[in-house]
This record gives structure tokens, C-alpha cells and sequence, in this order.
């Protein structure tokens, strides 16, 4: 169990590439929808970006 997880967020590392850019859309869109602050935009798009990194990895890892 414990590999799997470390071999999870080693590959998240360069799925960070491929998810900086939906984060960003998310947060730029629910920034206009909902007149966010800075502030919660930044904290929707990195949470985005981490939570899309490790389901791309571990989806890499389990499928």
C-alpha cells in the first residue's frame, strides 16, 4: 500500500505539467461567476491543479 502511494505522488510531479492549465481555467471561470478574491482564486486553482495531478497519476498507476 505504502509503495503505491509514493509511486502516486512521484508521478503526480510531472502531471503537474498537464494540470496547471485546467486549474487556471477553473479558476479564472469561477473567479466571473462567483466575483471571487484573489486570494480564493489562487486557493481553487492550486487545489485544482494538485487534486487533477494525482487523479491523472494515479489513474496512470492503476489502469
Amino acid at each position: 500500500m505504502l509503495p503505491d502511494i509514493i509511486f502516486i505522488l512521484a508521478m503526480s510531479v510531472p502531471m503537474l505539467m498537464f494540470s496547471v492549465f485546467p486549474g487556471i481555467k477553473l479558476g479564472d471561470y469561477l473567479q466571473e461567476k462567483y466575483d471571487l478574491q484573489e486570494k480564493q482564486k489562487r486557493i481553487v486553482t492550486i487545489a485544482t491543479t494538485l487534486l487533477f495531478a494525482i487523479t491523472l497519476s494515479s489513474l496512470l498507476h492503476f489502469i
